[in-house]
């Protein structure tokens, strides 16, 4: 990437300056040029980040006020201005599209995106296993699932979703030892453990209390919990009467 490139080129040449123009002893010059180096890829890697972290912003406020094409027009204008600048910036801008589309329910564009995104995104990977497990391909989306994990391990929402995900494709076995692996990784998290004795006692697992982050993964419509709610109070209401 060229912000390392440039870095290590003018480490380099500062390194060898200062050997070529000295008496000083070899090491000297030698770590100057990698303290050079350090200092320059610092101060590069805070300029196009600023920059990336602008247009993603930017974005944000575009899906904010429903405008998911114009969202998605920055996040590829940031890609192809900066990706050749510093690592993974093309995997996140493509973690972040397909999101957009997913969010759209557009899934065969989001897949399309999502399949090159980031692999420490778990929201992104998140939806990705979603996605696989709706096209009844249980085996992708475990691998997926297993990546997301791997690299976010103390996110308990994750490993809710992987365990809701599982016992959806008829894995409950399964899902039962995710969720208590998940229980280790995240220090006994307490939704997920209420969430893993629910499952186990066969009922259906609460994910309605992460609010908005479990909604957008379309797996539940937000309508159809309000309306358990209202049923439930009209129903306290009735036995008051009585």
């Amino acid at each position: 990437m060229l912000t390392a490139f440039i870095s290590v080129v003018i480490g380099l040449v500062f390194g060898v300056g200062l050997y070529m123009t000295t008496s000083l002893n070899p090491m000297v010059p030698v770590i100057a040029g990698t303290v050079v180096f350090g200092v320059i890829y610092i101060i590069m890697l805070k300029q196009v980040m600023g920059k990336v972290n602008a247009g993603m912003e930017a974005a944000q406020r575009d899906m904010m006020a429903n405008r998911p094409e114009r969202a998605v027009q920055l996040l590829s204008e940031v890609s192809s201005k900066y990706a050749n600048w510093q690592f993974f910036i093309n995997k996140q801008m493509n973690s972040q599209i397909g999101m957009v589309y997913y969010l759209k329910r557009d899934f065969t564009k989001a897949l399309e995106y999502l399949e090159k995104g980031f692999v420490r995104h778990w929201v992104a990977m998140a939806m990705l296993g979603v996605i696989y497990m709706k096209k009844n391909k249980t085996k992708e989306m475990i691998g997926t699932f297993d990546k997301a994990v791997a690299g976010t391990a103390k996110e308990p929402l994750l490993w809710n979703l992987y365990g809701y995900c599982l016992e959806k494709v008829g894995e409950k076995s399964k899902a039962i030892s995710v969720m208590e692996k998940g229980l280790k990784k995240t220090k006994n998290h307490e939704l997920l453990e209420a969430n893993l004795e629910l499952f186990k006692s066969g009922q259906k697992m609460k994910m309605q209390v992460y609010g908005d982050v479990w909604y957008q993964f379309h797996l539940e419509k937000q309508g159809a919990m309000i309306r358990k709610q209202t049923k439930a109070m009209q129903g306290r209401r009735k036995i008051v009467r009585r």
